[in-house]
């Protein structure tokens, strides 16, 4: 089995996804996140979707020991780089600093269809 190109859509998108583990205090993590994070982390060039976990998030086994899970859009992994070397982009990863008291990691990759 091979990843197919998107038909007709132009080049394969990236993403990052950004799983922020269970904070100290998941009404303070959710205010500031919605609140002040999501208008920054808009601001980072090239951001094309942006989509956020709903609800408890859960594994086959049970409870997962994440509290959210954001994907992010880019039309490369070069332009995800690219963003991230940005004024803005630099900004977005600071905040997370002030906010993800249970952790955070962060992976991105090109993404296809099987």
């Amino acid at each position: 089995m091979t990843i197919r190109e998107q038909e007709g859509d132009g080049p394969v998108p990236a993403q990052i996804i950004v799983a922020y583990r269970t904070p100290a205090d998941s009404k303070a993590f959710d205010k500031y996140y919605f609140e002040t994070h999501v208008p920054i982390a808009w601001k980072i060039p090239g951001l094309r979707k942006y989509h956020v976990s709903r609800g408890p998030i859960a594994t086959p086994a049970g409870p997962s020991p994440y509290h959210l899970i954001a994907t992010l859009t880019f039309d490369s992994v070069a332009d995800i780089q690219k963003a991230f070397a940005s004024p803005e982009g630099q900004a977005a990863a600071a905040d997370v600093e002030t906010f993800a008291t249970g952790g955070v990691e962060m992976n991105f990759f090109e993404s296809g269809t099987v």
